[in-house]
């Protein structure tokens, strides 16, 4: 007999946020041979994904109904999460009836909690959320030291320091960025994203400032994985901030080539640590 619908490994459900990793996800899953379905955002989700998905259906932030409602009528049981949704934009989000019934047996409204509480909802449904890495393993961050300088041995305090700190913020589903300088935080990432937070902390130390950016503790790379890219640099120069320190093996590293190229130009060291028995390796 034929097949009379689509398989499992024949198509992949794509919840898009913001960003270029959706359209990098989807042009990965197609050349491998997969029909990709799409469930765009709108204000959030770049238009263009529409070339790069065979199925794209939009909605607003909350309607889970219609998420899942897009999904089963186009054969997806495997799914997963590529690209940033604006904190900020929480306060905006109308859910619905299907939302409701998920977020109203939540204690906390942390991200985490939510996405995992997402992701249980869409499994009793018959549709699984895998690594938002599955198909891109090659943008984890590899651990070493990207750049030609190398940080200090007073930068290399900061970024031991800022990582504890910055693990601290992550386990409570804060945020996962800080910026400090001579051990002194100056910003913690909350709701404003990452951008703004080195903008803030980096106008406060007036140079010299070290930004570290790590995974959450017990960090589930279905959704929410750490991540840095060009831009990140770009805000980096402008308030003349000399580190970037990311977690390897659990970050995504964006635009490697071209931030490196920034990075030497800039004079910022991109340095990508890993912790093995409790120490710190930068």
């Amino acid at each position: 007999m034929g097949k009379t619908g689509p398989e499992k490994d024949d198509v992949l459900g794509l919840i898009a946020g913001g960003g270029q990793f959706p359209l990098m996800v989807a042009q990965a899953a197609r050349k491998r041979g997969l029909r990709v379905v799409a469930v765009a955002h709108l204000e959030e989700t770049d238009a263009s994904l529409s070339e790069e998905v065979d199925h794209l259906v939009w909605i607003k932030l909350g309607q889970l109904g219609q998420l899942i409602k897009a999904f089963k009528k186009n054969g997806v049981r495997n799914a997963l999460m590529a690209g940033a949704i604006r904190k900020r934009r929480m306060f905006e989000i109308r859910p619905d009836l299907k939302a409701l019934s998920v977020v109203s047996k939540l204690a906390i409204f942390h991200d985490d909690d939510i996405l995992r509480a997402v992701a249980r909802e869409l499994a009793n449904e018959g549709i699984e959320i895998v690594s938002s890495t599955s198909y891109l393993p090659e943008l984890l961050a590899p651990p070493g030291c990207f750049t030609k300088r190398k940080p200090t041995r007073a930068e290399k305090e900061d970024i031991q320091f800022g990582w504890k700190v910055a693990k601290e913020l992550g386990g409570l589903d804060i945020g996962q960025c800080v910026v400090l300088r001579k051990k002194t935080v100056l910003a913690v990432e909350a709701i404003e994203g990452t951008d703004e937070t080195i903008q803030r902390g980096g106008s406060l130390a007036k140079e010299k400032a070290v930004v570290v950016k790590v995974s959450k503790p017990g960090q589930d790379l279905r959704f929410d994985v750490p991540s840095v890219g060009l831009e990140t640099l770009k805000v980096m120069s402008r308030v003349k901030a000399s580190v970037l320190a990311i977690e390897a093996e659990k970050s995504l590293l964006f635009d490697k080539s071209e931030m490196i190229e920034y990075a030497d130009r800039a004079g910022i060291t991109i340095v990508s640590c890993k912790s093995v028995d409790g120490r710190l390796l930068t």
